[in-house]
């Protein structure tokens, strides 16, 4: 078997009629490689009138990563950058110490219809770099790496693949890649990281014969080479990396491997003492509901 645990997403409307399929963290997988949080938005029609705009909100401990096949988002940060985040480009914020950010529609979309289709991701930082400085990285999609394996087409979003490295620079090993298939073509995948997982974006997607299901993840046998092959016109998303180097608590938009840091978090949060996104006074306020949780995921 090249399967070791299919996934389902757990669907969640995060206001306004957005919906998202979250497949991470899961009850039965909480963590694959570094990361610990795995939302697919879309598509979904955005209109003028609808507001799904993400307004500011805060990060510890862990790093974001925004990939887009449809649409586009403007980030802004307590740091002062301000981004449009288009498709196929890779947005990493590094929260570390904390940071605060929102996502909102562009300005010159706000009269417009059109699709908005995306992954965003958290990675768990290392131990040792829970508590960086915050920093924003924008990686164009130009400068992401792009080549032809096989039937394949693969883009190197983040890590090492197929001879090809990105540019993009995480705190420990991760594998990110996006890959299109053609119906009936196949790809051989190595065991590129000590974790991995495939995703199925478009279309289906059977691993050495074995069907995804639809909207699952499969999370892959370790150390083992894969064939991926394509049943219909495919798009599919592979994510893993060394282990997590410890457990870690999830609550909120914390990540930690100390449960107190969390809720010193908490308290700055509620206390405004974060920062803010300049020029945009709105703020999510911290959930009713306070951290207490049995235990770390690990």
């Amino acid at each position: 078997m090249a399967i070791e645990i299919q996934l389902g997403g757990d669907h969640k409307d995060l206001g306004g009629g957005f919906v998202v399929s979250r497949l991470l963290p899961s009850a039965r997988r909480r963590s694959v490689g570094p990361f610990v949080f795995f939302d697919h938005f879309g598509p979904a029609t955005e209109r003028p009138g609808l507001n799904h705009d993400v307004r500011p909100h805060p990060h510890i401990g862990l790093a974001t990563v925004t990939y887009l096949f449809e649409g586009a988002m403007m980030h802004r940060d307590s740091l002062g950058n301000a981004q449009r985040i288009e498709p196929g480009a890779i947005n990493w914020m590094t929260a570390g110490r904390g940071i605060v950010h929102s996502e909102r529609k562009p300005d010159d979309l706000r009269d417009r219809s059109y699709l908005n289709h995306g992954l965003q991701l958290w990675v768990a930082l290392p131990r040792d770099h829970e508590e960086d400085e915050p920093s924003f990285s924008h990686t164009p999609a130009t400068a992401i790496p792009e080549s032809r394996v096989g039937d394949a087409q693969v883009r190197v979003l983040v890590g090492e693949a197929f001879g090809a490295r990105s540019p993009v620079q995480p705190a420990a090993p991760t594998l990110y890649l996006d890959i299109q298939l053609p119906d009936g073509g196949t790809l051989e995948l190595p065991p590129l990281a000590p974790e991995m997982a495939a995703y199925p974006v478009q279309g289906g997607v059977t691993v050495n014969g074995q069907s995804i299901e639809p909207g699952a993840m499969a999370v892959l046998e370790p150390g083992q080479p894969v064939r991926l092959s394509g049943v219909g016109a495919t798009r599919v998303v592979v994510v893993g990396g060394e282990p997590l180097d410890g457990p870690r608590y999830i609550w909120w938009n914390f990540v930690s491997s100390r449960r107190e840091r969390i809720l010193q978090a908490s308290a700055d949060w509620e206390a405004q003492r974060m920062g803010a996104v300049p020029d945009d006074p709105e703020f999510i306020p911290l959930p009713p509901t306070r951290f207490a949780p049995p235990e770390p995921i690990s």
